[in-house]
């Protein structure tokens, strides 16, 4: 009978000691993960300088979500009221007046230029900017498809961010007739 209590203590103290260690793995896989998130969140501001004769000023985020991708939040005054297309360009080169030193849009697939979430569109491709009767425009944008992360295929660093002069149509190849590049700026 003793020796059946003595099995049944030491078959608990087993099974307590082996939870215990599972509980101290999962904290240390949750401090590891924490530390992970921690070391990828990354935050740059692209300052964007006015180009082509324009009076376009402000800035652009862009901030690391970890598995969700980047967000991008941008908030730019002195355009004129109505549409604009912004795209990440391939070079990040802002010094030309024209912005032509930023190349076309970046696209590391070889698609079409089209409309972001379409089947087929440039990584560079975003969205229209829509300014108020004041110039001002704002917009917050997501995606899983870009990173921070320097020499990964789809990083966005030391490319550029470009605001045209008109809307993107999002079907004239290459780019989408948008017109004069009026604002530039160099993610990094």
């Amino acid at each position: 009978m003793k020796l059946n209590n003595l099995f049944i203590l030491v078959l608990l103290a087993a099974t307590l000691f082996s939870c215990g260690n599972k509980d101290e793995n999962k904290e240390v896989q949750q401090t590891e993960e924490n530390t992970t998130v921690e070391q990828n969140s990354t935050e740059v501001t692209v300052d964007m300088n006015a180009k082509s004769g324009s009076n376009v000023d402000g800035t652009v985020k862009f901030k690391s979500m970890g598995v969700d991708g980047v967000m991008m939040t941008v908030a730019l005054t002195g355009l004129e009221p109505g549409e604009h297309a912004i795209h990440i360009h391939e070079t990040g080169d802002c010094s030309a007046a024209d912005a032509t030193s930023a190349g076309g849009h970046w696209n590391p697939t070889s698609e079409n230029h089209g409309k972001w979430g379409d089947d087929a569109h440039h990584l560079g491709d975003i969205a229209n900017l829509v300014a108020n009767e004041n110039g001002t425009a704002n917009l917050s944008f997501t995606t899983d498809l870009w990173t921070l992360t320097p020499g990964e295929e789809n990083s966005i660093n030391g490319k550029a961010v470009v605001v045209h002069a008109k809307a993107d149509d999002f079907t004239s190849q290459p780019s989408g007739a948008a017109g004069a590049r009026v604002a530039c700026g160099v993610i990094q």
